[in-house]
């Protein structure tokens, strides 16, 4: 019980309660169910975010293209059902497969051409932002609303009922979380992602095919970007040419807050829902009890520094043992 009171992630989730109730208790409109709604509508595909982009994480290095990434997917994917009248479903593939294939380049360029993480993906980012761009002719891309019978894909997210809206996408997350949990804890692809961070050398010389599990953290993560990005659509109106630079941040923060280690080796799923969702109630607060934009971001990044301390300070107390 000790052990469990001393972890990251059950710290956060304390802190994810106390800040949820500190809001509620200071602004009445926090409270209202609209605003909860709101507020999960954009945790969902951040959560997806996290859930792939944890894998790299893990293994010492990041993945800066998701969230270029995420609207380049979702731009095609409504750029398909639009102009090419492609069915909805066939689109979500589609964003799936686009996500995973980039998540294998970014595996490739990392592990097989042994670029530096941040300079690979940093390239994909921009590749990313300026293919969707272009793919979608400049123009915002409409997916179908919740209203015609295309727009089934929005139950998965928020389902109205006699025009109350429920929060469908918990379980989906829900669902997300509890599989790749038990691939990254129970699973050869896990241990080896996790030993990859601890000691990338002793793992090889133990006859580990690290290039190999190297690149699936990676696909994993482009394969999740894919997912959000059905997400994303799913919350956004119209998906907007040129955007996403920055959503990772959330995603790669709510991991960081949730218990990676920015080091590697260290982590957990459940851990970056948490962080994850740590991140989304300062967002949304934030706002409700008076503060700036500005101040919005200081705190945020306050956050994070103490986070990345918190995992230095561990990091050295285990070097020290």
């Amino acid at each position: 019980m000790k052990k469990i009171f001393k972890e990251q992630k059950f710290i956060v989730l304390l802190v994810a309660i106390a800040l949820y109730i500190i809001f509620a208790l200071i602004s009445k409109d926090f409270r209202k169910y609209t605003t909860i709604i709101l507020m999960l509508d954009t945790t969902y595909y951040f959560v997806l975010l996290g859930i792939g982009v944890t894998f790299p994480l893990i293994t010492g290095g990041v993945d800066l293209s998701i969230g270029t990434g995420m609207v380049c997917y979702a731009l095609v994917g409504g750029f398909l059902i639009r102009d090419h009248k492609w069915p909805v479903i066939a689109a979500m593939l589609f964003c799936v497969l686009f996500g995973l294939l980039v998540g294998c380049v970014n595996g490739v360029l990392v592990a097989i051409m042994d670029l530096p993480p941040f300079l690979a993906t940093l390239c994909t980012c921009m590749i990313t932002r300026g293919l969707g761009t272009r793919i979608a002719n400049q123009q915002a891309v409409p997916w179908p609303t919740a209203k015609v019978a295309e727009g089934w894909f929005h139950n998965l997210f928020k389902l109205s009922i006699n025009k109350v809206k429920y929060p469908t996408g918990i379980i989906v997350v829900i669902v997300f979380v509890v599989i790749m949990a038990f691939v990254l804890n129970h699973t050869r692809m896990g241990r080896y992602t996790i030993a990859i961070g601890s000691n990338k050398e002793a793992t090889r010389l133990s006859g580990v095919n690290v290039k190999a599990y190297h690149i699936a953290a990676y696909a994993i993560c482009g394969l999740f970007a894919g997912l959000a990005s059905i997400g994303y659509a799913a919350a956004t109106p119209t998906v907007q040419p040129g955007t996403g630079a920055g959503l990772e941040l959330d995603a790669i923060g709510g991991a960081i807050v949730g218990g990676v280690s920015a080091a590697g080796g260290v982590g957990s799923i459940e851990g970056t829902l948490i962080g994850v969702l740590v991140i989304q109630l300062l967002k949304t607060g934030l706002p409700f009890i008076g503060l700036e934009a500005n101040w919005q971001q200081i705190i945020m990044g306050l956050v994070l520094i103490g986070a990345v301390i918190i995992d230095v300070i561990k990091q050295r107390r285990a070097a020290a043992m």
